[in-house]
């Protein structure tokens, strides 16, 4: 069956509201850990997490940091719009570009209570260093699943960053249904994020702690960082019938030639990824690395991954091992000059998808009937509904603050 035919009712199932953790756990690395392997399940908890990988294995991490993107302004009634900041709106070749700006930035928005922003522009007063600050939002355009937002400020000499981390909130998922805390600033990051620019956290991320970075190395399990900044389209529910009917959010990827070379270096050992963004970037270097071996003039926003050209393109026909796609990739990119690959995905993994990288995944429990569980049962097909029934009953907190699995492609 072709990943377009897919019906999103076959992974549907029941998330009682009380599974879905509303908190983290005081401690990160205390979190249950599912382990499935060869078709059987048992459980763990995260600290013992190196126990159950194989010595010598390759673990790839997401370091995206999420930025403050929820901002709240008060209309003079009294009333309150949010403004949530999905991305730039303007061609971009790299986010801390983008949050370096001063003065001003044009950004696409969802907007809370869109229907009673009615004055031109609205205006919120909040303090940097005991200096007052001044924040427009002017409505620019209505797009079709969106809004264009231009956010100005005064004085104009801070940074985008600056102005988003005082004025902003953390963005928590729709299913926490509560309002975001000062502890959320902490919590709702991984400790080793690092480039700004998502509006939601690789939660699978959110259990590593020092100690279990330790461990890995003790049991010489290489790690590498990758960047992908995660949407707001992660959430994003599928509401078509048939998942042909669904538009894939697209996500920058910032991935440098470094890393690259690092992965071919372990290409021949066991990779592994630290949630679905890490999943979706490998696998989308793999045919970018198809791209340049095909075409190796090809233009570089050319490298984009579509939602469906891994299935149906010329690319899908080609046999090519994943060192040598990446051994193409990392040549097109030294060819250039670049130091590193900053391009956009759209790839939607989906049962049928042939894993070309990675053999394995640590990820959190995902809402039902959604892209995120789609990636899972690309993985290991139908036995998803054995590893969310056994969550399901043995008391593992599900979503972004709650537990995980790590799962052995099938």
């Amino acid at each position: 069956m072709h990943p377009k035919d897919i019906s999103i009712d076959d992974f549907d199932y029941v998330l009682p509201e009380e599974k879905i953790a509303i908190y983290p756990l005081t401690q990160r690395d205390s979190s249950k850990l599912l382990i499935y392997k060869n078709e059987k399940v048992s459980e763990d908890v995260y600290r013992n997490l190196a126990e159950y990988l194989p010595p010598n294995s390759f673990l790839v991490f997401n370091d995206t940091k999420v930025i403050k993107a929820r901002i709240l302004f008060q209309k003079p009634t009294g009333g309150v719009i949010e403004i949530f900041c999905l991305e730039p709106h303007e061609k971009i070749s790299d986010y801390a570009v983008v949050l370096q700006q001063q003065n001003s930035s044009r950004w696409k928005c969802m907007i809370g209570g869109a229907g009673k922003w009615k004055e031109k522009f609205l205006l919120k007063k909040f303090l940097i260093d005991g200096k007052e600050i001044t924040l427009k939002a002017s409505l620019v355009e209505k797009l079709s699943d969106a809004y264009v937002v231009e956010l100005s400020w005064n004085p104009g000499s801070y940074s985008l960053a600056e102005i988003m981390e005082h004025s902003g909130q953390t963005p928590l998922p729709p299913y926490i249904k509560r309002k975001a805390e000062e502890s959320d600033a902490e919590k709702y990051q991984t400790i080793y994020s690092h480039y700004e620019g998502s509006v939601a956290a690789p939660t699978a991320g959110l259990h590593f702690t020092k100690e279990i970075f330790s461990s890995l190395k003790n049991k010489n399990i290489q790690t590498g960082f990758v960047t992908l900044h995660v949407g707001a389209g992660t959430f994003k529910p599928v509401k078509a019938e048939k998942m042909e009917g669904h538009e894939m959010h697209a996500e920058w990827i910032d991935v440098s030639a470094a890393f690259i070379e690092q992965l071919i270096n372990n290409i021949s050992q066991q990779v592994f990824c630290v949630g679905t963004t890490s999943v979706r970037t490998l696998e989308s270097l793999y045919w970018m690395g198809m791209k340049a071996f095909l075409h190796p003039e090809i233009e570089f926003e050319k490298l984009k991954i579509n939602q469906w050209e891994v299935y149906e393109d010329a690319l899908s026909k080609t046999k090519l091992s994943a060192k040598d796609s990446l051994t193409a990739l990392s040549d097109y990119l030294m060819s250039k000059n670049l130091k590193r690959l900053f391009v956009q995905t759209q790839i939607i993994i989906a049962p049928g998808y042939e894993f070309k990288i990675t053999k394995g995944i640590i990820t959190n429990f995902h809402q039902p009937k959604s892209t995120l569980l789609l990636l899972v049962s690309a993985l290991i097909g139908e036995n998803w509904k054995k590893i969310y029934e056994y969550a399901l009953s043995h008391d593992f907190r599900f979503l972004s603050y709650g537990d995980g699995c790590l799962i052995f492609k099938g």
